[in-house]
């Protein structure tokens, strides 16, 4: 699910794919939407202006989707939905052609420059190319990075420049769903493992494959093609798909016009003065069902119906990896409810007013106030996990219900290896087939992606509990493809960690050891609130320069947006693989992982802890005495354990300095310590 918070730090003038309102920011100039998958929309129902570009594939989707957010009425005890679409924005939703650079005008003598790429990601996804005032960023959305992708994208005449080095990107912000160094099945080679398994069927056998959301058309083409069958869908899904073919005049034999790559395979096309019908159809009898779950036909709820399911990958082992979720959109096209996001600071109240009885006891509210947080940092809506059949006729739901049917769906959510449990059929074939389709890159991928552009830097789209579990940075991930060592995101989690740190100091009132500077009034929590008393334990030294930004010497912003992190991410929707440990050597060739990049830090979370009284006073004090300029005591020439992070640091620049000869690294003053933290005063 994206965690990206909208803001583009090249284009300060700019929203992408958040647009609720931020007090701490000027309202935006323009806004942009890269596809419809619901973690990209929050905030926009309630937008009225600017003009949000898009492609012309995502507007028509997007008039046409039906919403059921929610809201807790608590003096009745019920959630309350309502009915919500987008039609309310048709004209500010303006679509932009794809492939073709389009000069906006923001403001009287400022403007920039737009360019839309398929994001071969769903229906309508792009990535955005932004130019303007020297700067350059692209901005990719959710993307499936497959090589034939990248090498076409590489040599698109409107962004070839970039893929060649005549100029560089300042910044990419990637799509960082997937970042476990597994290895990813193309998205043909999961269709070809689908049709060798449905072939082997009887030719009467009826298939329900689950079509939660945008993205999955290719399966449904060559499932029709290769069976020789339509496809039931209900009337929501076909009217979608429909909306993405229109005509120029009312003439029944004008040409068709079609929004996207591949929908007249879906809808059907005119050659000449005959109609050729698309591979989707609300006609029930037939052998490939993708009717809507909570409301199958009579058909596909037959008890010989095959169920097509697809997954992220399949591993060596024959295990494979759960798709649900992954990357948000996960209910886009099943018509379910959704609770509304509530502000962090109305939490508490709504806890407390949850009753006593009914079901809701002192552990469910703990569930409740984990995944309320998590709600509340990432700013988007939460699915109940209730289709909108299982409310009256008034929209209306029992509260303690509702709130159940969410902890179910957060408990038994597929976090790692799925395997299909259900009984074969008669004919000793499974009833279940599941086949590998990722919509997002893997890891690798999305390596060869950044290494094509060779940006100066990189800005992580999504960013949950993995990054804290595998202590990963931008730096350690994708540090060996950029061309500068910039790393602004590892920067300001360094700066934030860091002011965590000193609040913690303060609040022990140990005096004059927090030098960090204040950026904001609201402390900001990098790990979940179950984490932080084991981060507190070893982390009350001050963050290294290394761990900041993978380089010794880059300085700290000197000013951080509150949300310039998203906060309290416990609960990772990126459903990969179960938390293992990365190997610590091995070859540097190729698309190595993370763990084995050299001398890159890979965490600034990491436990620092180097064999330091556990009272913080006494830290302190031995702290000082280690650093203190004015003892007599010569050093050796190896730093012990006991040595303070600072010096520790110093004296490993320092070697890498003395045995490498083509590079130097800068090594800052020593002078934080040691009744050393006021200025001088000037003569």
């Amino acid at each position: 699910m994206s965690t990206f918070n909208g803001i583009v730090s090249e284009f300060p003038e700019i929203r992408i794919d958040f647009f609720r309102r931020n007090p701490d920011q000027l309202p935006p100039l323009a806004c942009f939407l890269s596809h419809v998958h619901s973690d990209h929309l929050a905030g926009l129902d309630a937008l009225r202006s600017p003009f949000v570009y898009c492609s012309l594939a995502t507007r028509e989707i997007l008039l046409r989707l039906e919403r059921f957010p929610c809201r807790i009425n608590h003096a009745r005890g019920i959630v309350e939905a309502r009915q919500q679409t987008y039609k309310h924005l048709r004209k500010v939703l303006k679509a932009l052609p794809l492939e073709a650079p389009t000069r906006l005008q923001l403001r009287p003598g400022y403007e920039i420059q737009v360019t839309l790429f398929d994001a071969n990601h769903c229906p309508g996804s792009t990535m955005f190319l932004i130019e303007g005032q020297g700067k350059a960023v692209l901005y990719t959305g959710d993307v499936r990075a497959e090589q034939w992708f990248v090498s076409s994208i590489a040599r698109n005449p409107a962004i070839l420049e970039y893929s060649s080095g005549l100029k560089r990107l300042d910044k990419m912000y990637l799509d960082t769903s997937c970042l476990e160094d597994v290895p990813f099945q193309t998205k043909s080679e999961g269709i070809v493992d689908l049709l060798t398994k449905v072939i082997k069927y009887p030719p009467n056998t009826v298939f329900h494959f689950s079509f939660w959301t945008f993205g999955y058309e290719e399966v449904w083409v060559a499932l029709s093609k290769a069976l020789d069958s339509p496809i039931h869908v209900d009337q929501y899904k076909l009217r979608i798909y429909q909306s993405l073919k229109s005509r120029t005049s009312d003439d029944p034999y004008s040409p068709d016009f079609h929004h996207t790559v591949g929908i007249a395979a879906l809808n059907g096309h005119m050659c000449g003065n005959t109609q050729h019908q698309g591979c989707l159809t609300s006609e029930q009898n037939v052998r490939i069902h993708s009717c809507e779950k909570t409301n199958m036909c009579p058909v596909a709820m037959g008890p010989d119906v095959v169920s097509i399911r697809p997954v992220v990958c399949r591993l060596p082992s024959g295990q494979t990896v759960a798709e649900v979720g992954v990357g948000g959109g996960g209910t886009d096209l099943s018509r379910e409810a959704a609770l509304n996001w509530i502000p962090s600071n109305d939490i508490e109240e709504l806890l407390a007013s949850l009753p006593a009885s009914g079901g809701i006891n002192g552990q469910m509210k703990q569930e409740l106030a984990v995944v309320l947080k998590n709600m509340a940092a990432s700013g988007r809506d939460l699915s109940l996990n209730m289709g909108i059949e299982e409310f009256n006729d008034e929209l209306s739901a029992d509260m303690t219900a509702a709130l159940e049917s969410l902890l179910e769906r957060l408990r038994h959510e597929p976090t790692g290896t799925e395997a299909t449990h259900a009984s074969p059929r008669a004919d000793g074939l499974p009833s279940v087939i599941l086949f590998p389709f990722a919509r997002h890159s893997s890891y690798r991928e999305l390596c060869h992606l950044t290494q094509t552009f060779q940006p100066k830097d990189v800005w992580p789209c999504t960013v949950d509990q993995w990054w804290i579990r595998n202590r990963a940075s931008v730096g350690s991930l994708f540090g060996r493809y950029c061309s500068e060592a910039i790393f602004e995101f590892d920067q300001q989690r360094a700066a934030l960690f860091s002011q965590e740190q000193g609040v913690s100091f303060r609040q022990q009132q140990i005096p004059d050891f927090d030098t960090q500077t204040s950026v904001g009034h609201e402390t900001i929590s990098l790990v979940s609130s179950h984490e932080t008393a084991n981060a507190e334990k070893g982390l009350n030294e001050p963050v290294s320069e290394k761990a900041a930004g993978c380089e010794a010497g880059l300085p700290a912003p000197k000013q951080l947006s509150p949300n310039a992190f998203p906060a309290r991410l416990s609960i990772s929707t990126t459903n990969l693989l179960s938390e293992s440990e990365l190997p610590t050597s091995g070859n540097q060739d190729g698309l190595d992982s993370p763990a084995q990049w050299g001398d890159c830090s890979v965490s600034v979370s990491q436990t620092l802890s180097h064999n330091e009284p556990d009272d913080p006073s006494q830290a302190l004090a031995s702290h000082l005495e280690a650093d203190s300029q004015t003892t007599n005591v010569s050093e050796s020439s190896t730093i012990s354990p006991g040595h303070s992070l600072l010096r520790r640091e110093a004296y490993s620049v320092m070697v890498r300095n003395s045995s490498n000869g083509d590079t130097w690294e800068p090594i800052s003053l020593l002078s934080t310590d040691g009744n050393h933290q006021s200025a001088d005063v000037e003569l």
